[in-house]
């Protein structure tokens, strides 16, 4: 009797073994089957851990082989915004041709520009809102935002779609842009007879010519020297007032 107990509890202990065995040969099987999931946007990122701080964070905005860092506000009006432009101490040329506009320049941890191929590819896939944060040299803070942002095909100039405007102390300088395709000063595609980028420095969504200009030349503060070619916002600090920072920011409707 008693040993046929013994050999019973060897073959329970000896079978728990073989178990054990198993699952630690099946577990990576099943981990590397598993689908890999890779964010689009930071709103992944906040929605797969929702402590995340703000900061840099890698995105495919296209796919597995689009991989981009950008910084991720986590804070601002609830947070998950994916920021697409910013400008913050002039450390970087934005002064530049069409293709720099379209594939992206800079770098995340400070002045950078995503790029219009990914931002027209966000936009494919889902439904953004956009939040326009800024600074004046005295501390100063605004906000302008709109509920409909989104971005066309290269194929159609990379036209802005943005509507939904609400105030945050900015006031609307972005609106106005709505319908216009991107240019730069290579690539003219406003609706001047001048060259709205060469005249002011940048390259945006230029009309006849614009009621901001994110990505003009960097200065500090006041200057009237050369008329509007600094990083003006006209409806909260006038055309000859160039911003401390700015920065664009998109995040999923929900």
């Amino acid at each position: 009797f008693h040993v046929g107990i013994s050999f019973g509890l060897f073959d329970t202990t000896r079978n728990m073994k073989l178990l054990s065995a198993l699952l630690l040969f099946l577990i990576p099987l099943w981990v590397s089957c598993a689908p890999l999931v890779l964010p689009l946007d930071c709103s992944d990122i906040y929605n797969h851990d929702n402590r995340k701080p703000s900061g840099v964070y890698t995105i495919y905005p296209i796919g597995a082989t689009s991989a981009v860092q950008v910084f991720c506000d986590m804070n601002s009006l609830g947070g998950r915004w994916t920021v697409f432009q910013r400008r913050m101490d002039g450390s970087v040329n934005f002064y530049r041709p069409w293709n720099y506009y379209k594939e992206g320049f800079g770098i995340a941890a400070g002045e950078y520009w995503l790029g219009l191929e990914r931002l027209f590819h966000l936009s494919l896939r889902k439904k953004y809102e956009l939040l326009v944060d800024m600074e004046d040299f005295e501390g100063n803070k605004a906000y302008a935002r709109y509920s409909s942002f989104s971005v066309g095909p290269e194929s159609y100039g990379y036209t802005l779609h943005v509507s939904g405007f609400s105030d945050g102390g900015a006031g609307d300088s972005l609106s106005p842009h709505n319908g216009f395709k991107f240019s730069t000063f290579d690539k003219d595609q406003d609706s001047s007879e001048a060259n709205c980028a060469r005249k002011h420095l940048g390259g945006f969504w230029y009309q006849e010519c614009h009621k901001n200009n994110p990505n003009g030349v960097y200065r500090w503060g006041a200057d009237g020297t050369i008329y509007a070619v600094g990083v003006d916002w006209s409806t909260w600090k006038g055309y000859d007032y160039s911003l401390k920072a700015i920065s664009y920011k998109i995040r999923p409707v929900q």
